[in-house]
């Protein structure tokens, strides 16, 4: 078992001021795989003061001084990559090779993009009106929270600590408690880089502690999180009180459009978007919407690409699946799977229960229910695990009416060769995203949605602006 109990604060590890210990559970075993201690007001105190001190000094740092230690960032967290990958398969369920490929990557990938957008962002340049002296200052917030999930740890961590690290601002994270082996990492990392002291600190604790502790605290300016809309609108109230600004990437519902013209892998490609990471990511597409001439082949693929999905151990190299995080959110899918069947959707692959050849871990079957209606729970609340819902439509307009039924608005699907429907598409799904044909998100390209899946914009510039004020000047001196 590790047992690594300490906070990083002001640059060193320090212990917590009253040990209250928290079992990591390994999601393959049901076994501890770590203690950690989480943090208490006194902490949390602790490590915004020394943010607080830390600020004026990077705020005011060369822009080319802080892309310099992101930088020495990207060099250490490469060459500890398997060190990452090991810890996020162990603490969240990621296969190995998923992890090695897909979690750690995702770090590396955004690193990468945020030091290309930090050296052509526009830190002040002129408003551009015509008028002299008229110039437009992006400066950094001053000292954030960052609150991140455990379903893609070094993916989100990544996404708020690196554009506030070149924003100028100084912070606190709180990682989720069911995965902070990664980020205890990611500390060891910064601090392997050189970042000053004060600049990240690291508190472990639970939402209703740190959590809640740094959504209220008055020394903060911001804070960053990605979880749940529920956990989201309380953040929301709990930081209103001392004005903080608040972004929120949030849940989602995503829905897979497949036209009877789509290409002839775009349905076993859905599935297995579904499925990805044990179906935890709140941008999977998990309703998928057929045109009914294509329906009936559309749901014999899915049977069929469900079925040959494996499902096994984190350790095994290999394209299976792994668990899903936790007892309570295994005991949550088992009960919207057989709400689905209470409800009359039809289960084509899948079920209740582990696979046969796993009688210990949070495993879950690959699911799919077919023929199902829009009214269904299924079709409407986030499962977060490897379950896909499949209903026909008749008609674009119905399909669209179908995809935005829904509060959340993170990722849509498009499968069609006809580009101008495509298009068409694009503009009338109600969501942050929308992808097309298999197409990946362009590098740098935002990632956020509307409605109750959040309105933040993390990635790329748009990440960077997140962890800024915009000051306007004028009579600046030519």
């Amino acid at each position: 078992m590790i047992e690594k109990r300490d906070f990083y604060i002001n640059g060193a590890w320090v212990a917590p001021k009253v040990a209250r210990d928290y079992q990591v559970i390994d999601p393959a075993s049901e076994e501890p795989c770590a203690v950690i201690s989480l943090g208490d007001q006194a902490d949390t105190d602790a490590a915004v003061a020394a943010a607080k001190a830390a600020l004026p000094g990077w705020k005011a740092a060369d822009p080319a001084v802080r892309i310099a230690a992101v930088e020495r960032i990207a060099e250490v967290y490469a060459r500890r990559s398997e060190e990452m990958a090991q810890a996020m398969s162990l603490e969240m369920g990621a296969p190995i090779d998923l992890a090695r490929r897909n979690q750690w990557g995702a770090g590396a990938y955004h690193i990468a993009n945020f030091i290309t957008a930090a050296k052509a962002f526009p830190w002040v340049h002129p408003l551009g009106d015509g008028t002299p002296g008229a110039m437009i200052a992006h400066e950094a917030v001053g000292v954030v929270g960052l609150i991140t999930p455990w379903n893609w740890p070094m993916n989100q961590v990544t996404l708020k600590v690196i554009p506030a690290i070149l924003a100028g601002c100084t912070m606190v994270l709180k990682p989720s408690e069911e995965s902070p082996l990664s980020s205890l990492l990611f500390a060891e990392i910064l601090d392997e880089a050189g970042l000053p002291p004060g600049v990240f600190n690291l508190v472990n604790g639970d939402g209703m502690g740190v959590g809640s502790q740094l959504s209220t605290h008055p020394d903060i300016e911001m804070i960053s999180f990605t979880g749940s809309t529920r956990a989201g609108r309380a953040i929301s109230k709990a930081a209103a009180e001392t004005l903080k600004r608040v972004t929120l990437e949030l849940g989602g519902k995503g829905a897979n459009l497949v036209f009877a013209d789509a290409d002839d892998e775009a349905v076993a490609r859905g599935v297995k978007h579904c499925f990805q990471n044990s179906g935890q990511s709140c941008n999977a597409p998990t309703r998928m919407l057929v045109e009914r001439p294509a329906y009936d082949r559309a749901v014999e693929i899915a049977r069929k690409t469900a079925e040959a999905t494996r499902v096994a151990s984190p350790r095994e190299e290999g394209g299976h699946i792994g668990p899903v995080v936790n007892k309570s959110q295994f005991e949550k899918i088992q009960g919207l799977i057989e709400q689905g069947i209470a409800e009359g959707a039809k289960l084509v692959a899948g079920g209740p229960g582990r696979p046969e050849n796993l009688n210990r871990g949070f495993y879950v079957r690959p699911t799919v229910f077919a023929d199902c209606d829009p009214s269904m729970t299924i079709m409407n609340e986030e499962i977060f695990g490897p379950v896909l819902s499949i209903m026909p439509f008749d008609s674009e307009d119905q399909a669209i009416e179908v995809a935005n039924a829904t509060p959340y608005g993170l990722t849509n699907y498009v499968q069609s060769s006809d580009g101008a429907r495509r298009n068409r598409l694009a503009r009338a799904l109600r969501s942050g995203m929308v992808e097309m044909n298999g197409a990946d998100r362009g590098a740098g390209a935002p990632f956020g949605g509307v409605g109750a899946s959040g309105r933040a914009r993390e990635g790329g510039r748009w990440g960077i602006e997140e962890f800024c004020d915009v000051k306007s000047i004028s009579g600046w001196a030519e």
